[in-house]
């Protein structure tokens, strides 16, 4: 649990002696603490807010047993960093492990759309995402958001158009 609070920490701050700290104790790291699923998950998502992606990749690629918060966690962390593609590669892992997409996940997946703007992808992902999700606010915020940085400003409008009491956070997304 410390490293766990350890890692939180460093990527919380995001400075040289974060970087530094949360280096030193993933790599003093008992051997046996590489089966922690949420351990791994939480030094991934240190590792990809200091821009270490190389690190983060071979953790995640130690994990035998990966969960949707592990591929979350992971695909956040390309998006941080730029690269959105292997965000959305992620994807086809997550149907092969035979994962369902959560609010958390799809919205990382609907954020790589936004980065791309490329109307194919979008699609592709929204195609992935489980119809009860629809209904959730911030879900169809962020395909707001995505629509518009794709340049389909008719897809945006329709599902602003479907939400009955827009907040503000809907508006500024259309």
């Amino acid at each position: 649990v410390i490293h766990i609070i350890v890692f939180n920490a460093c990527a919380q701050i995001l400075n040289d002696r974060g970087e530094e700290i949360g280096g030193k104790l993933l790599h003093q790291m008992p051997k046996h603490f590489h089966n922690d699923n949420v351990l791994l998950t939480s030094a991934i998502d240190m590792l990809m807010k200091f821009g270490d992606v190389q690190s983060a990749e071979k953790l995640f690629r130690m994990i035998e047993k990966k969960n949707i918060v592990t591929f979350g966690a992971m695909m956040n962390g390309y998006n941080i960093n730029n690269e959105p593609l292997k965000c959305l590669q992620l994807l086809d892992d997550i149907k092969q492990h035979g994962f369902i997409l959560n609010e958390f996940v799809s919205t990382i997946l609907i954020n790589a759309c936004a980065r791309l703007g490329m109307i194919s992808k979008c699609q592709l992902v929204i195609d992935q995402i489980p119809s009860y999700l629809y209904n959730n606010q911030h879900i169809r915020n962020s395909l707001i958001h995505m629509w518009g940085k794709a340049g389909s400003v008719e897809n945006a409008q329709k599902i602003f158009q479907s939400i009955d009491n827009p907040d503000v956070i809907t508006y500024n997304a259309m």
